[in-house]
């Protein structure tokens, strides 16, 4: 299977008339935050593939519109699409999709007031808000979790010096207790072709979607 996963930048690559023959083997889209709603549409109805989203800390508009909707309306009942918007909100929740199970995390370390901004003691319990569901996944599917989907990246894989774009301590223990195969994350750009995108982390593969980039989970990791 294939995965276009996007971040941060509107990708000239992706927001063009040839997206459908450049990405015709995409299966799913996953979104890992700072992207405006109306890009994720364009990607969805372009490719007519489901894309899975979360908020980062920036282009939050309408993110009020996903936190006060109840959680029984979301993902499933195509209420997003009233928002005007094809794409699958799941932060801080969990969803089987083309056979994976993907989880998300949305946001940032917190840096100042802004919205959207955790601690990581604030992280650590948006994971345990998932940990029923990832035991029933354990206990019925074999597998807590495929792929984590997050914003900000874990501590010290990709992230940054200054406090904003710190990684998140949490996501570490996430990944080494549930082990997803992926983690999908954003926030850090990339400026040069010499920055490092993938890095192995147990047996995680976390993976910066900055721009854009193809996960191909039949390469493994």
């Amino acid at each position: 299977m294939k995965i276009l996963c996007v971040s941060d930048h509107i990708d000239p690559l992706v927001y063009s008339n040839s997206i459908k023959e450049r990405f015709s083997d995409t299966e799913i889209v996953l979104s890992a935050g700072d992207l405006p709603l109306d890009y994720l549409d364009f990607i969805v109805s372009s490719l007519n593939k489901p894309l899975l989203f979360v908020f980062g800390n920036h282009h939050l508009e309408n993110i009020g519109y996903y936190k006060k909707l109840p959680v029984e309306y979301l993902p499933d009942t195509g209420i997003d699409r009233y928002l005007g918007c094809g794409a699958v909100h799941i932060g801080s929740k969990i969803k089987m999709e083309e056979g994976l199970i993907i989880a998300g995390l949305g946001g940032s370390i917190r840096y100042n007031q802004g919205e959207n901004q955790f601690t990581d003691f604030e992280m650590y319990l948006e994971i345990i808000k998932l940990i029923p569901r990832l035991l029933c996944n354990r206990l019925f599917r074999g597998r807590y979790v495929d792929i984590l989907l997050t914003h900000a990246p874990p501590r010290g894989i990709h992230d940054k010096a200054d406090r904003c774009h710190w990684g998140f301590n949490a996501f570490l223990w996430f990944m080494k207790r549930f082990k997803p195969k992926y983690l999908v994350h954003g926030h850090i750009h990339l400026y040069d072709l010499s920055d490092v995108r993938r890095t192995r982390c147990g047996e995680t593969m976390v993976v910066n979607a900055y721009n854009h980039c193809i996960i191909d989970t039949n390469e493994g990791m």
